[in-house]
């Protein structure tokens, strides 16, 4: 729960704050860009703008429900129940994201996508009561595809509420990830389903993987991400924990697939038509 006593500095007066526990997700921004801002000073989030009106409210509470470490907070009790029940978001007329971030994963985005064949849950988010029923109410989950090993949070939790097959690569098998149902090898692409095509794209991690669906969304992981400003794609040699030459050379071959959006664990969304996605993975590799 968020301290008053602890509140950044940063935040205006009024109704919500965020404190000092923050660790920069980015996901109230994204959430709530009209509420909440970056400070520099502090790499942390801070409440720039209170809401105003109910519509920003909404979005405000939907990032409180989502913060994973309970840094916003406020004033006054208020009511979440609706912010919470509006996760997972539909961003797509099949593609959702799920809020609801956990702390083991750093603030990590989960995504579910569903589709006629079983819906799949893409990377963990935290099993939260209220979001283990809107999944049950979507359909449940029949496979959870981990894109590395960084962001697997709850997904213990997923397999016993639902039963779902859990998928992760070898290389990134470790703890109690060893004990999924479907371990995938080698670094050539590998199709789940007529619509799924798992690419594995070591850099990251050993066995990071990205999951391509329906040849129109790319669910990356930490593989790579859109700039702040929505204009081009980045990737991070400083949170490359295995090898940036081989990060490069995945987002090479990453160019080979057919995508318009990039989804990723850390960082912002990016869409562009497939011809500009593969210009704009090859200049970063390049730049890389």
């Amino acid at each position: 729960m968020a301290r008053a006593s602890d509140r950044i500095p940063e935040n205006v007066d009024g109704e919500l704050f965020v404190d000092s526990s923050c660790i920069d997700c980015d996901l109230c921004r994204q959430l709530a860009p009209a509420t909440f801002s970056r400070t520099d000073r502090r790499a942390q989030s801070y409440v720039a703008h209170q809401p105003a009106g109910e519509g920003e409210l909404h979005r405000a509470l939907m990032a409180l429900v989502t913060c994973p470490t309970s840094s916003i907070g406020t004033t006054r009790k208020l009511d979440t129940k609706a912010a919470a029940r509006s996760l997972p978001e539909a961003i797509a007329d099949d593609v959702y994201f799920c809020g609801w971030a956990a702390e083991s994963s750093y603030g990590a985005a989960s995504w579910l996508i569903r589709r006629p064949g079983g819906n799949v849950l893409v990377d963990s988010p935290r099993a939260a009561g209220t979001l283990l029923d809107r999944l049950d109410e979507l359909g449940g989950v029949r496979l959870m595809f981990l894109t590395h090993r960084d962001d697997v949070a709850d997904h213990a939790k997923f397999r016993e509420r639902f039963g779902c097959e859990r998928i992760i690569h070898r290389a990134d098998a470790v703890g109690d990830t060893r004990h999924a149902e479907r371990i995938v090898e080698g670094d050539a692409p590998i199709a789940l389903a007529d619509d799924l095509v798992i690419v594995p794209v070591p850099g990251h991690t050993r066995g990071s993987c990205v999951l391509v669906y329906r040849d129109t969304y790319a669910f990356t992981g930490d593989h790579v991400w859109a700039t702040d400003d929505g204009t081009g794609l980045e990737a991070g040699r400083g949170v490359c924990w295995y090898s940036w030459p081989e990060q490069k050379r995945s987002m090479e071959k990453l160019a080979t697939h057919r995508f318009t959006h990039v989804l990723p664990g850390h960082g912002r969304r990016f869409h562009a038509s497939a011809d500009a996605m593969r210009d704009e993975l090859r200049r970063l590799a390049r730049a890389m």
